[in-house]
């Protein structure tokens, strides 16, 4: 079984964004996820992979309490953004969601124009003062989802009009437009054909650049690709987590290499 990571810090580690400590989450009487320890890096993509119905999006949720609006989801032991715990009660989720944005398996746009896509969270957070501060941020945002060349000339027309991967994209700058610090990715490419995933797995390289990101992947390539650490979780349990070459190459748990080698799965 993995091993908790030590207090103890390298001088050369970055900076860590998440911490997870003896996390359990029950659904109902289901032990869904069990006594997972784990730290995240800050400017680090961090992908979780393991077999369907392993616990990487249940864990993965319980990030930015998403769980919360599950009734028979409980959530145990002590998760901390930059030192602060999320569980606190006076932490409010929806806050806390717009520093930890989302972005879903199937591209989920609103039934709005590309501009109010993106404009929505910074108006209902109080991001902008004035109509050119939003303009500023939408530009910024789409700028930063690597789609504004495209939709630049077509702001007012529906974000469901773009094709699939546009609309992933459309998705992943409504997610940073709010300024989160974290973006989850909850399998953001298992909906898009192989030129869309290319262009978003070059996106997720470049916004580890100011965001601390962690994906949840069925695609082992994908994890290889994209992260920096790779998380292989299996029947709830975190078995193994280190650098992602290390884990592809020379994985420490047999569990982990039959899976990569295909013998579970």
């Amino acid at each position: 079984m993995y091993d908790a990571p030590s207090l103890e810090r390298n001088v050369d580690q970055k900076e860590i964004k998440f911490s997870a400590r003896n996390v359990q989450v029950y659904y109902g009487d289901t032990h869904a996820i069990k006594d997972v320890t784990v730290e995240i890096e800050d400017n680090t993509v961090t992908a979780f992979i393991g077999p369907s119905g392993c616990g990487k999006s249940t864990f993965l949720r319980c990030l930015n309490r998403m769980n919360d609006t599950i009734d028979v989801c409980r959530v145990e032991g002590d998760i901390r953004l930059d030192g602060e715990d999320i569980y606190d009660k006076r932490v409010d989720p929806v806050q806390l969601r717009a520093k930890v944005g989302m972005v879903f398996q199937k591209p989920n746009p609103f039934p709005k124009s590309i501009y109010d896509n993106v404009a929505y969270g910074p108006r209902i957070h109080g991001l902008a003062r004035s109509k050119a501060e939003l303009d500023e941020i939408v530009e910024t945002a789409l700028r930063r989802g690597a789609i504004w060349d495209e939709v630049k000339d077509r702001l007012d027309a529906p974000g469901t009009g773009l094709s699939g991967g546009q609309q992933q994209r459309l998705c992943i700058a409504r997610a940073v437009a709010t300024a989160p610090e974290v973006l989850l990715m909850d399998e953001p490419c298992s909906a898009l054909d192989p030129i869309a995933t290319a262009q978003v797995e070059e996106l997720i390289d470049e916004l580890r650049q100011s965001y601390s990101v962690i994906i949840v992947t069925h695609s082992m390539q994908q994890a290889a690709r994209v992260s920096q650490k790779t998380a292989f979780f299996h029947l709830g349990h975190l078995v193994e987590f280190g650098e992602t070459g290390q884990i592809f190459t020379n994985p420490v748990d047999e569990r982990t290499e039959s899976y990569i080698t295909g013998r579970i799965g």
